[in-house]
């Protein structure tokens, strides 16, 4: 029987708190220092959309796979929830990364720390003491991830197959990360060709950052841990990466456009932190030279305040790079319904699948 989306929800989230109190147990064997670190990824995790798991959980549905076939009862629970620290650490780092105060709603993991050190009078930088404790949070939960999957209860013959998607997942991700690390250091050049190569360069970012590990690789887990053949894994694929670039350019939307209340990060954050994303790129592409020294000159500038912000995404709209992005999101969505219709999948995650593409793309956070 499978479970529906408030049920799967819910089944991740017990598990994430079970290992989450067993590993704070652990921790708290060094010293009670260790629990605002525990709190951090506490916190962290009890929210999100919990996209990943799903696409896993009916990745693996969808290819015929059931609970007793793959080890104890709930071990695709445990699955999905590797995933979701997986996520954590990779968002407990991206912030750092992008200097970011905020996620979802909360002050992000390193201005935790930062503040738990200003507030306890510690000497040294509090800046410095936030981002390194925000560093061994989120290697915390990278390691977590790898106990959780491994310890899932998973049948040997279902872990050796899930196993390699998860590794490949995991490197990837890394990559993409410094992919888009390497776009904002790269100085943005001028004419068709520099605006080409942004373009293509920013498109990969999401594949890698972003498409994949969002949506193909949960799929294709929850595919190996069917025992799927490559024809269901190509069909999840043909399904997940055109759904995974419209997910991250629906995100790199919000990230401009987006309501606090909703996205949990401030109004122009992107901006701020000076992202080429393809919607930046195609702004550029189409600006005139006052829309061109405008983009430049805000564009990861952390000063930014809200008329410079108003001022940016007035050009964005203005050079129509929002009606292309959207454009790209309908045409994305739409070859990952056509994938779907065609994919060798059971139609009770036909129908969940298809209600999954309407959740990563939608219009609100």
């Amino acid at each position: 029987m499978s479970l529906d989306a408030v049920r799967l929800r819910r089944a991740v989230q017990r598990e994430l708190d079970e290992v989450l109190a067993h590993r704070a147990a652990v921790l708290s064997e060094v010293g009670p220092e260790l629990g605002p670190v525990a709190e951090s990824v506490a916190r962290l995790v009890s929210g999100g959309k919990r996209l990943r798991p799903a696409f896993a959980y009916w990745g693996f549905v969808g290819a015929g796979g059931r609970d007793e076939d793959v080890g104890r009862p709930g071990a695709v629970v445990s699955v999905a929830a590797s995933l979701e620290l997986f996520q954590a650490a990779a968002l407990i780092h991206d912030d750092v990364m992008d200097a970011s105060d905020t996620r979802r709603g909360m002050p992000a993991v390193h201005r935790q720390f930062a503040a738990l050190h200003r507030g306890q009078g510690w000497s040294g930088d509090a800046e410095h003491f936030g981002a390194a404790g925000a560093i061994l949070a989120g290697d915390l939960c990278l390691s977590w991830s790898d106990e959780v999957l491994t310890g899932a209860g998973l049948r040997p013959d279902a872990l050796a197959r899930v196993k390699p998607v998860f590794d490949r997942m995991r490197t990837q991700l890394m990559g993409g990360q410094y992919l888009d690390m390497l776009a904002q250091a790269v100085p943005l050049g001028t004419g068709e060709a520099a605006h080409a190569e942004a373009l293509a360069r920013a498109r990969r970012v999401i594949c890698f950052k972003s498409a994949k590990y969002s949506i193909e690789h949960p799929l294709l887990i929850g595919a190996a841990l069917a025992g799927a053949d490559e024809g269901v894994a190509a069909a999840y694929s043909a399904y997940g990466l055109p759904l995974g670039e419209a997910f991250q350019l629906r995100d790199d939307v919000l990230g401009v456009f987006g309501d606090p209340e909703a996205t949990g990060k401030p109004a122009g954050d992107d901006l701020r932190e000076g992202k080429r994303t393809v919607l930046v790129v195609l702004a550029l592409e189409q600006a005139d030279a006052a829309q061109a020294s405008a983009l430049r000159e805000g564009l990861g500038d952390p000063a930014l305040d809200p008329a410079g912000v108003d001022h940016l995404r007035a050009v964005i709209r203005e050079t129509g790079a929002l009606d292309r992005v959207e454009g790209m999101i309908v045409e994305a969505a739409a070859l990952s319904r056509d994938a779907l219709a065609d994919a060798p999948v059971t139609e009770t995650a036909r129908r969940a699948l298809a209600d999954l593409v309407e959740a990563a793309t939608a219009r609100a956070a």
